[in-house]
């Protein structure tokens, strides 16, 4: 049978395609723009017929009518991330959370640790071999594809058709809806004179010939408007923004000096423009490949002056990192970062920037803090901190003291806090 027969054969309406989803199944959705819309309609204006039916994503873009917390013993969200359409649902206690690296989510997979029922997944227009590429988020779902016994992809011609490990061949399909809306788009992050001065201080310490991990965020995003100067720079990420294709049409990425995967752009997922997505498409210089590949810090340490560039919520003068939780509430989640972190320090002469505002709530309260908030998340430990980045300079933690951690930190506080911190540091006796 040719791969265009069994394409129309597997071809069903959204509401017909569900019809693959049985109780108890735990369904894996790609990370951001790669979930499914008209999928996952379909399972939300159907979902009261369901029983214990688990969707597992990271970084939910559009809020379903199925994280209706009223229905959630029929369908039930559960979060590898919190944003914006999940956290409140997360601080609830109506949504349920898995941490994890995200490096290490295909294997958890692949051990059967994470479920794998169902894969609902937008794909790009199937190309004439029957291969679909998932372009927008490879991550963990080509290994949940792997273990899966169905398959679903909604198929939209907005979807590019990367290059990289990100393809599934019809054969491989259980079924298939089209869609024609147009791809979500997330803008820029807005950017102001903090975000400036910390962006600032990073990109100065950002050498010719690096190769770039890029966390989203306004801080991040500051950091790679002013690198638009420099030269040979190389893409290693776990996302592709509008920020690195800014880099690129500046010319300062050329990928030349990368010494891993030289001439190539890596990258996991994708969360941008219009623009950005039709510069994936097909572009020889940009590869979408899994999460453990693009985030094993092993293999992007081969980069060498690999920068990795996150930000966090709160800091110790330890340096122990909150980066996911307000205390015990939930925010985010553990994502890359320390994955990145880890590579950076791997890496011949790379460095890895914890980048925060000094303060939150009009200057009122610290994010430089003695101790971190009882409950909080440690997201990235005091063992793995290289660089931490506000607006008043720079602490570099690596091989300092307690002593010497305490002191870098209370000197990029803000001032209106330093003597506190210096109090506290005594009482706790780092000083």
């Amino acid at each position: 049978m040719s791969v265009q027969e069994l394409y129309r054969q597997k071809h069903l309406s959204p509401e017909d395609a569900i019809n693959h989803v049985k109780d108890g199944d735990f369904i894996v959705v790609p990370t951001g723009v790669g979930e499914p819309p008209a999928l996952l309609s379909a399972l939300s204006a159907q979902r009261r017929r369901f029983h214990d039916v688990k969707v597992a994503q990271i970084l939910p873009i559009k809020k379903f009518d199925y994280f209706d917390p009223s229905t959630a013993d029929h369908v039930r969200h559960v979060s590898f991330f919190f944003g914006a359409a999940s956290r409140a649902g997360g601080q609830a206690g109506d949504i349920d959370f898995i941490p994890s690296y995200f490096s290490e989510m295909p294997m958890l997979i692949e051990r059967g640790m994470i479920p794998s029922d169902v894969v609902f997944s937008l794909a790009s227009p199937m190309d004439e071999h029957g291969y679909f590429s998932l372009s927008l988020a490879a991550d963990y779902t080509m290994a949940a594809i792997a273990k899966a016994r169905a398959v679903v992809l909604e198929v939209n011609p907005h979807v590019p058709f990367a290059n990289g490990s990100c393809h599934i061949h019809i054969s491989q399909v259980a079924a298939l809806v089209e869609s024609n809306e147009a791809v979500t788009e997330v803008g820029l992050p807005v950017i102001g004179p903090v975000q400036e001065a910390i962006g600032k201080y990073v990109a100065d310490m950002i050498d010719d010939g690096s190769t770039l991990q890029i966390g989203y965020g306004g801080i991040p995003d500051a950091v790679v408007m002013q690198l638009t100067n420099k030269h040979d720079l190389g893409i290693h990420t776990e996302m592709i923004g509008d920020g690195i294709l800014t880099l690129v049409e500046s010319g300062a990425v050329t990928n030349r000096k990368k010494t891993f995967m030289p001439g190539k752009m890596i990258a996991t997922f994708a969360l941008g423009s219009k623009k950005l997505y039709q510069f994936i498409h097909r572009n020889p210089a940009l590869e979408m490949h899994p999460v453990d590949f693009t985030n094993d810090p092993y293999l992007a340490a081969k980069n060498d002056k690999l920068i990795a560039i996150n930000a966090t919520l709160q800091i110790d003068l330890l340096g122990q990192c909150g980066s996911e939780s307000l205390g015990a509430v939930p925010y985010s989640g553990t994502g890359g970062q320390v994955d990145f972190v880890r590579a950076a320090n791997r890496s011949r002469d790379g460095k890895a920037f914890i980048v925060l505002p000094a303060t939150a709530k009009d200057d009122s309260i610290t994010r430089i803090v003695p101790t971190l908030t009882p409950g909080t998340h440690v997201t990235t430990g005091k063992n793995d901190i290289n660089y931490v980045v506000t607006e008043f300079g720079v602490a570099q933690l690596r091989g300092k003291s307690a002593k010497q951690r305490a002191q870098e930190m209370i000197a990029i506080a803000h001032p209106d806090f330093r003597a506190e911190l210096t109090q506290e540091a005594r009482r706790l006796h780092l000083l």
